[in-house]
């Protein structure tokens, strides 16, 4: 009976593990029945240690192992934080590029966008096979790989792109995001919003013999599309000619260096560099050809330039300043758990946390969440297209056109309260100047076309396009019409005072002011040219494209 310890006194406090269970042993010593078990046999009296402090030495070291085993976890864990993190770091190192594909109806944009996925792994074979089976129920067995972008029904029936389409894919330098513009005239207004996202435009062509004709003649998207491109601020263009499989073709070179011939002078009168910013080559976006690889010599002997990806790699596009005024101009926006809105960030940086405006109605919101690539990352920057979840402001309130703006640092701080903000820490958020709220603009515009027997005078009414808003408007008055073929007098002093012109004609360029009905959200275009250029469009047909280049005072919607 020495031997018997009490139950209170065996030195073994119940060792905690991982999952919060405690060992065995210790849930026996703590059996209320203990008391009534029968006094322990000598066989196993002999099994108890009897020296105590051997047994608290054993312990003690089980103890230490187990700290050094959580520990070990511990720093794996932070490990694995750290290669996430460095994996985020990785992945935000290649650049980001949005493209879209523009051109006439049916030039195969749908379908060079959709073989593009495919070839980068974004499509799987069962998905591709499951199209080939729809598209041939449709007797349309050429239309299935349109189908990886053409989702709607609506667009698979009628065998043409409505919305624009987004997709994301991935090269060795770049990540790319695809927008697949519209190619019909009924829809040039959701074309002009995927190109007003775009850094660079790959224009297809349609080689098939009539096709190219058509889509180039007067009234043809090919010509309407870049005049529009250009516009909107796409500066790199790769022409593709698509089709060059076609049996009235067969990747014909003299075929080739005609629609090259025919649209370089179009291009330049356009307003591009055609040496520096446009690339031809000739592809079949149905069979893939000249796109992922180069082409081989046994299908067309005379191209030896490179493929598609290889030029889309290598493309460089103007850099965008992370650390400037946040600017992001909203496409859409819907619910989820809360109030998302979409769009590009053209200027500055979006994170988790941060506190902005939503202009024009000067609604205070705070990020709680940024979707980029259907990934949730913390930080976003110039140029990326983001899904961004914010507190503070309904959905209703919220409308295509506006724009996510840094909070008024210039004379006085704006505070913001939420619900998880302590006393001590008041947001008072010091930042660049938001945008401002007018309701009518100088602009600089460049007459195309005027519906036949118009005038462009003042009381001239258009629909404008300047980035995402799409507004009515009204010319109210003609300030000045620049002769573009004069060259500059050297002495600004001997210039005349020129007499405000009554209208203007076809080609004319002209500086007027133009009204809008409801505040929008816009910047000069020397300041932010993104926010800055437009375009004046109706009954269907762009007339003129334009730039801002004059706003009211600070804080003031009009001149007057």
């Amino acid at each position: 009976m020495e031997h018997e310890l009490p139950a209170e006194a065996l030195p073994h406090p119940p060792s905690v593990v991982e999952d919060g269970a405690t060992d065995d042993w210790s849930k026996e010593d703590d059996d209320p029945m203990a008391e009534d078990h029968p006094q322990p046999s000598a066989a196993v009296t002999d099994l108890v240690d009897p020296h105590p402090e051997d047994t608290k030495a054993d312990i003690q070291s089980g103890l230490q192992s187990l700290q050094l085993e959580t520990g070990v976890k511990d720093k794996k864990a932070i490990t694995d934080e750290n290669a996430e993190e460095l994996d985020d770091k990785e992945e935000n190192k290649k650049r980001h590029l949005n493209v879209v594909f523009i051109g006439h109806v049916d030039a195969g944009k749908s379908t060079a966008g959709g073989q593009i996925l495919l070839l980068s792994g974004q499509v799987d074979d069962r998905t591709i096979q499951k199209y080939e089976k729809e598209a041939k129920d449709k007797s349309r067995e050429s239309w299935y790989m349109a189908y990886i972008m053409d989702t709607n029904e609506e667009e698979r029936v009628k065998g043409i792109t409505v919305e624009v389409g987004r997709a994301h894919f991935e090269t060795e330098n770049t990540r790319f995001t695809i927008l697949d513009a519209p190619g019909h005239k009924s829809y040039v207004p959701n074309m002009i919003s995927g190109a007003s996202q775009a850094d660079v435009g790959v224009l297809v062509i349609s080689a098939r013999k009539g096709e190219f004709e058509t889509g180039y003649e007067k009234g043809g998207q090919t010509r309407e599309h870049v005049q529009l491109a250009k516009t909107l601020g796409v500066s790199k263009l790769v022409v593709v000619v698509n089709k060059m499989d076609d049996p009235t073709v067969k990747w014909s070179k003299e075929r080739f260096d005609e629609i090259e011939s025919k649209m370089v002078p179009f291009l330049k009168s356009s307003g591009y560099n055609v040496k520096k910013d446009v690339q031809f080559l000739p592809i079949s976006a149905l069979f893939g050809a000249n796109m992922k690889t180069r082409m081989e010599k046994s299908i067309c002997d005379w191209w030896s330039g490179p493929c598609l990806f290889e030029v889309l790699d290598s493309i460089e596009v103007p850099p965008r300043d992370p650390n400037g005024p946040v600017r992001m101009p909203i496409i859409d926006k819907y619910k989820d758990m809360g109030t998302v809105v979409m769009g590009k960030i053209e200027s500055g940086s979006i994170s988790e946390g941060d506190n902005l405006l939503v202009m024009p109605n000067k609604a205070s919101v705070k990020v709680l969440s940024i979707i980029c690539d259907e990934n949730k990352v913390r930080r976003a920057g110039p140029g990326e297209n983001v899904r961004v979840k914010l507190a503070g402001v309904e959905e209703e309130d919220i409308l295509a056109g506006f724009v996510l703006s840094s909070v008024d640092s210039l004379g006085h701080r704006t505070q913001c309260f939420f619900s998880d903000t302590s006393d001590d820490d008041k947001l008072f958020i010091l930042a660049a100047k938001p945008i401002g709220a007018v309701s009518e603009f100088n602009a600089q515009l460049q007459i195309l076309e005027l519906l036949d027997n118009a005038i462009f005078t003042a009381g001239y009414k258009a629909v404008l396009h300047i980035h995402s808003i799409v507004e009515e408007c009204e010319v109210v008055e003609l300030l000045e019409e620049i002769d573009t073929k004069k060259k500059k007098d050297a002495d600004p002093r001997k210039k005349k005072a020129k007499r405000k012109p009554l209208f203007v004609k076809n080609g004319a360029v002209v500086v007027c002011r133009i009204q809008v009905t409801n505040l929008i959200c816009i910047e000069s275009f020397s300041d932010f040219a993104q926010l800055g250029r437009f375009t004046l469009r109706t009954e269907g047909k762009t007339v003129a494209v334009g730039k801002v280049v004059a706003l009211p005072p600070a804080g003031s919607p009009t001149f007057a």
